[in-house]
């Protein structure tokens, strides 16, 4: 059984001559005791609710996944094998989530996949915690993780276990493959951690070494790992990478390139295997294949789900509606009720602030919000009354506070990528839309984990605070310059830059009715003025006319049109009332989302932005991503900042009523 994974692996590695053959065909009884004596999982059907999560953090093996979602039985044929890394193929590279049946997040950047486990089982033990009852279990699984030495030596490693540790994940348990080689070989100069000492301080239940290569081992390895009621377990593999071939086993050569045709006929006499390429004989097929017990073991759970059901039909169905990630019926009143408060009291507050009263109103309606921050709470303003911090008694069990609530809002620590892969996983799961905070420049930390939530299409929430020089005395080691923009540079992110409650309420809205977007709040330290408007559903746009021009004797239609964001559309409305002053009439568009504004259709881009008019565009961040729209002047900031009070700062650096005055002057002479 475990040769088959081997074979696959190599042939599939030769078909597209690239791969990484050496982990799935050191790692192949370690999945074989998982896969097929431990793992609770259904072919038939790859996103059961109760499924076990089986997560490949060492991503670049993709190989052993395939192997085993193809032996096992799950709708992934020879024909999708033999296309290993092809365009357009169900078997990509590294495995990507929605693209391979069975496969549950996408992985490659090495320490993530461990990270987005952690968050997997979190959002396990906080439903079980939520939905379970005295007489129905109805969520009860595990998250088992294959990693190997790189996982390990990438920093976000070290915040996760620490994580899974604190929060007493119980049944997270991760199968360290402990080869000793990477592609630069032998591990040994450059990776001398305890490992195993390394996990059982951050709280893990620690076992082996064991033989990696011995299925009844690793079995029983696991099934004691499966006793453990308080603690993650880390189950140490010994293997030999590029196991059965003769001449590349224990190398580095085994690790990222083909075997080779020549090393393959002599792996495959070394093995004993006599069968053609992508060829599984029957009775090992037979062997592997998962479909009949997968079928019995949710077919149990589905006994238990309609017990559940007829116990409590309400909360059953609130399950489903949340493990099928799909917002409450009545969502569109939360948000009127949300955006309507912002809109009719024209508080003047800190966007931050302002996210903080929209997520007052979110939070009590929507008990699928998770929120949390990476030691920042109270400058990020991600609490809410109706989410308490989450806590976990010496059993490891959630704790309710004194009002029967469970906690629902997360200290990370200082884990900025921590925190953003954990969301991830806990997106990935189900059952829970997670949002947390930091301030925008270390978004910088985050960034790999915010784009990986992009390509997988997730609905996560970043909540950045201190977005610019408005954050002040920290100086330039804090202050947002370029974030803004090199965070519109990601596919597949909306990101918001709000000038006001309103709009505020607005991005948060939208942010959780995007089930396959993730999204990132930009959100001021200071306080920003309510800016009047007549209709609020027009910041959905992503950009609208907030101000035509004011009069100036007779109405005139504008000259020129400024565009702002953040807490520069003040600036833009203060410009605009002392042009009129002069004669110069200009309408001010606030712009929250260029990348919602980007989506819209030609007309409507046309009606805000008029082809005819010079357009002037005001940001505190740097001037490149504005340009795009023909604009004949930017205010920006193409350098770092400076360490003084935000008025200060934003005196020092030119944005002012009279620099943007002059701005427009200038460009109306030319």
């Amino acid at each position: 059984m475990a040769h088959a994974i081997r074979a696959l692996a190599m042939d599939g590695v030769q078909q597209a001559n690239s791969g990484h053959p050496g982990a799935p065909m050191g790692m192949a009884e370690m999945a074989q005791a998982l896969w097929t004596r431990h793992l609770k999982h259904n072919p038939a059907d790859p996103k059961w609710a109760d499924r076990d999560r089986f997560v490949l953090s060492n991503g670049h093996g993709s190989m052993l996944i395939y192997a085993l979602l193809h032996l096992t039985g799950y709708a992934l044929g020879t024909d999708d094998l033999k296309a290993f890394r092809q365009l357009h193929s169900k078997t990509p590279g590294h495995p990507e989530v929605d693209v391979t049946p069975g496969v549950e997040t996408t992985t490659g950047p090495l320490g993530q996949g461990i990270t987005n486990a952690v968050g997997m089982a979190l959002a396990e033990k906080l439903l079980a915690a939520e939905f379970n009852t005295d007489k129905h279990t109805l969520v009860d699984h595990r998250t088992y993780v294959f990693m190997g030495d790189g996982c390990l030596m990438e920093g976000i490693s070290h915040e996760a276990v620490a994580l899974a540790g604190a929060w007493k994940l119980n049944k997270l348990i991760a199968l360290y493959d402990d080869n000793g080689i990477s592609i630069d070989g032998q591990v040994a100069p450059w990776f001398i951690d305890n490992t195993p000492q390394r996990f059982a301080a951050c709280g893990w239940n620690v076992i082996g070494p064991v033989d990696g290569h011995d299925v009844a081992a690793v079995d029983a390895a696991l099934e004691l790992a499966k006793q453990s009621v308080d603690k993650p377990t880390l189950i140490v593999c010994k293997t030999h990478i590029g196991k059965g071939s003769p001449n590349r086993a224990n190398t580095s050569k085994a690790h990222g390139e083909p075997l080779g045709a020549a090393e393959i006929a002599l792996t495959r006499e070394a093995l004993g295997w006599t069968a053609e390429p992508f060829v599984i004989p029957a009775e090992v097929k037979a062997a592997w294949d998962c479909t009949k017990a997968g079928k019995a073991a949710q077919a149990q759970w589905d006994k238990v789900f309609k017990a559940y059901q007829k116990a409590d039909a309400a909360k059953a169905a609130e399950f489903l509606r949340r493990m099928a990630g799909e917002l409450p019926e009545n969502f569109a009143e939360i948000a009127v009720e949300a955006v309507g408060g912002a809109h009719d009291k024209a508080e003047g507050v800190a966007s931050r602030k302002a996210s903080q009263l929209a997520l007052e109103v979110f939070t009590a309606a929507l008990p699928e919000l998770l929120g949390g921050s990476a030691d920042l709470t109270g400058s990020n303003l991600t609490n809410t009354k109706s989410t308490p911090a989450l806590r976990f008694d010496a059993a490891g069990t959630p704790v309710r506070n004194e009002a029967g609530q469970l906690g629902r809002h997360i200290n990370y620590g200082v884990r900025e990528f921590g925190m953003a892969a954990i969301m991830n996983g806990v997106a990935l799961h189900g059952g829970y839309i997670p949002y947390g905070g930091t301030f925008l420049t270390f978004s910088d930390y985050s960034r790999n984990a915010i784009r990986m939530a992009a390509l997988m299409k997730q609905r996560v929430v970043h909540v950045f605070t201190h977005d610019s020089i408005g954050l002040g005395e920290d100086g330039p080691t804090h202050q947002s310059v370029e974030h803004a923009a090199s965070l519109r540079l990601i596919p597949n992110l909306d990101v918001w830059r709000p000038a006001d409650t309103c709009e505020t309420a607005v991005a948060w809205s939208m942010a959780l009715a995007n089930k396959h977007r993730p999204s990132a709040l930009l959100l001021s330290r200071q306080n920003l003025p309510y800016q009047p408007k007549t209709d609020a559903d027009v910041i959905t746009r992503g950009a609208y006319v907030l101000a035509e021009p004011a009069r100036v004797g007779l109405r005139r239609k504008a000259q020129a049109v400024i565009i702002a964001t953040g807490s520069e559309v003040e600036l833009a409305m203060q410009a605009q009332a002392k042009l009129a002053e002069q004669g110069v009439a200009v309408r001010v568009v606030s712009m929250p989302s260029t990348t919602v504004f980007d989506r819209q259709d030609v007309a409507y881009k046309t009606e805000v932005l008029p082809a005819k008019l010079p357009r002037i565009a005001i940001e505190a961040g740097v001037t490149d991503g504005w340009w795009k729209y023909g604009c004949a002047a930017v205010i920006g900031l193409d350098r770092y900042g400076e360490s003084a009070p935000a008025g200060v700062l934003f005196q020092h650096f030119h944005f002012t009523v009279d620099n943007v005055v002059a701005t427009v002057q200038e460009v109306l002479a030319k």
